[in-house]
């Protein structure tokens, strides 16, 4: 299948990462629409963010192909990814204290 030479930016699959106002937790998520998504967090709408409201966006990446994105936050979330973030937005973090979470401490 042919690919258009130019993409709106609904034919994107996006990888995000929020940071919690609240306690500085971060969260990693996969959406079509990073602007609706970060609306349903600080809205409530996800049970799993909703106790850590309110969230801000503080990195995204963009793919063409879902199956890319998948795999990408996947990665994010793993010890290894957590290490390219780390070196990635060095200098985020150095303004940005964020509080290192296991997915489990979240949920308590």
């Amino acid at each position: 299948m042919a690919h258009p030479s130019v993409y709106k930016k609904s034919d994107m699959y996006y990888v995000y990462i929020l940071q919690s106002i609240k306690n500085k937790s971060l969260y990693t998520g996969f959406t079509r629409s990073v602007k609706k998504r970060l609306l349903a967090h600080n809205n409530g709408l996800s049970s799993y963010t909703s106790e850590l409201r309110p969230w801000k966006l503080i990195y995204y990446e963009a793919y063409l192909i879902k199956e890319d994105a998948l795999n990408r936050e996947k990665f994010l979330k793993s010890g290894s990814g957590k290490k390219y973030l780390d070196k990635q937005l060095k200098e985020y973090f150095k303004n940005n204290q964020r509080k290192k979470l296991t997915r489990c401490s979240i949920l308590k």
